[in-house]
């Protein structure tokens, strides 16, 4: 039975990100055409050698292909989500007594994925669009946000897990925004069945996924962070993909559009407050179960895609659900 191969992993986890990407497919494919017309513009030799061409195909900056041979089969994968260098070195350790682990799949990107994957916050601006904020103010306000995250990723050593790869020959690579479409997509159409009337009925929703059970188990799980239980949910806007947190002016917007409850992995408490003013109601669903439950969904969406299988080995924070 043929083996997937690094390349068909990286190709096909890119295919299932778009599949389920809040924007839609026709908006992405629009997209890349822009950039790909961009960079036909280029006429300095020099820039266009150092243009990274593989943004002409995949719009995720931060799910990449970081160390490897594209024609490595796949059979056994092990996955966090941070994967950083204690974890490449946990997989060298495991490879030693027998483990036969052929990549390390991080969630949360690392090196050059991790340079600049605030670009992709971009994203952002469209799905607030989508839910009713003028396009105007969302590219405002979430412009001096993707800023301020650049200039606090800029000092970072980027390269730290993957160089440990490269010297152990581990093969490495890492599924971000690709994974967080699919929790974004699955809680959708979860809240679309269930149609929850108080906030406390979305908590119950998140408390039967076996994933949020697991993080609950080590003391994290779903939990209310602005407003009450008996408070009805008025509409609902899930905030599970695009980077990071967007900016703090969004929830007024968000108020304006009329978004009465957010859904979210985590909020920094500036954005909190912001809704506490504006009367948002905020369900923290918890980074870990809900990071778990988009690789999940996208594993199994891999598998379904490619019709090949591939052993999970869970560590670092991942929740392995069968899906």
């Amino acid at each position: 039975m043929a083996r997937l191969t690094l390349k068909e992993l990286h190709e096909a986890a890119i295919g299932v990100g778009i599949e389920f990407d809040p924007r839609g497919k026709e908006f992405i494919t629009a997209e890349l055409a822009r950039r790909k017309k961009d960079f036909e513009k280029i006429s300095d030799s020099k820039k266009k050698a150092l243009f990274d061409q593989e943004t002409l195909w995949n719009p995720y900056i931060d799910t990449r292909l970081l160390n490897g041979d594209e024609r490595t089969e796949i059979k056994k994968v092990i996955v966090g989500v941070d994967m950083e260098a204690p974890e490449v070195l946990l997989t060298d350790r495991l490879n030693e007594k027998g483990a036969g682990i052929d990549c390390v799949i991080a969630h949360h990107p690392e090196g050059r994925a991790y340079a600049n994957f605030y670009e992709v916050m971009d994203m952002q601006a469209e799905i607030l669009r989508s839910h009713g904020v003028p396009i105007t103010q969302a590219e405002g306000a979430l412009g001096k946000r993707i800023r301020e995250v650049g200039r606090s990723v800029a000092p970072v050593n980027h390269t730290r897990a993957v160089d440990h790869a490269k010297l152990l020959g581990i093969p490495m690579c890492c599924m971000h925004t690709v994974a967080d479409n699919q929790v974004d997509n699955f809680l959708a159409k979860l809240v679309e069945e269930k149609k929850p009337y108080n906030v406390g009925d979305i908590l119950d929703m998140l408390n039967e996924i076996p994933e949020f059970q697991m993080a609950s188990a080590n003391n994290s799980k779903p939990v209310l962070f602005n407003g009450s239980e008996k408070n009805r949910c008025g509409k609902i806007y899930f905030h599970m993909t695009g980077g990071t947190s967007g900016s703090e002016e969004e929830m007024e917007q968000l108020a304006n559009a009329g978004i009465g409850t957010l859904v979210v992995m985590h909020i920094p408490d500036k954005h909190r407050e912001r809704c506490e003013k504006s009367y948002i109601n905020i369900v923290c669903a918890g980074h870990m179960g809900s990071d778990s439950v988009g690789l999940n969904l996208l594993f199994s969406r891999i598998m379904a895609a490619t019709k090949k299988e591939f052993d999970i080995v869970a560590t670092a924070g991942y929740y392995y659900v069968k899906r």
